[in-house]
């Protein structure tokens, strides 16, 4: 159980994990990793388990005037939140730096950069990436008040739940990673 006391430590670098009773796109059995919080600042995340099919890793690299090599190192894009959609923002492991990643944490960068997506394409970028969509964003206090509220369980950091491709399973993994099944969580709130 999260004592109100725990939560004046940043959450960056953590997994939110949907509460099973919320039922409305796009927070619904979502996972998102925190790249930022602060108390006086808010939060932001991106989903990681929301898959885009459309479009595809080859075809948004074409519309960004990005070649490919034969059999180049291919990513996956997810939606990652309602917040500027349309806007790309890469996760991924700190074997690859260029000016303006941001740490989240020593084993994570995010990067805004198409650097990072050109050197991925010629097979020379990052271990692991993820491209994500868009993102989302809390007020300050506002996280903090919703995991008091059980609208979200906290799970640390596993490079399976992040850079895994199984997109249709990283909600469980990240519940089993804590030891919740959904049928126990209740959306009851209170606090000791």
């Amino acid at each position: 159980m999260i004592h109100y006391s725990d939560l004046s430590n940043g959450f960056a670098g953590q997994f939110l994990v949907a509460s099973p009773y919320i039922s409305t796109p796009p927070f619904a059995q979502s996972v998102i990793f925190v790249c930022a919080h602060s108390s006086d600042d808010g939060a932001m995340g991106i989903i990681v388990n929301r898959r885009l099919t459309n479009p595809t890793p080859d075809e948004l690299l074409k519309q960004l005037g990005i070649t490919t090599i034969p059999q180049s190192e291919q990513f996956s894009i997810s939606a990652g939140g309602p917040v500027e959609n349309a806007h790309g923002l890469v996760l991924h492991t700190p074997d690859w730096e260029t000016n303006g990643c941001i740490s989240v944490t020593n084993s994570i960068k995010l990067n805004a950069s198409l650097d990072v997506l050109r050197d991925i394409s010629q097979g020379k970028g990052p271990k692991h990436a993820l491209l994500a969509l868009g993102h989302a964003n809390w007020s300050a206090g506002q996280l903090e008040q919703e995991i008091l509220d059980n609208i979200w369980q906290l799970a640390p950091y596993h490079d399976d739940i992040l850079f895994g491709c199984n997109y249709n399973k990283k909600w469980q993994i990240a519940l089993n990673s804590i030891s919740v099944t959904p049928e126990k969580l209740s959306n009851l709130t209170g606090r000791s």
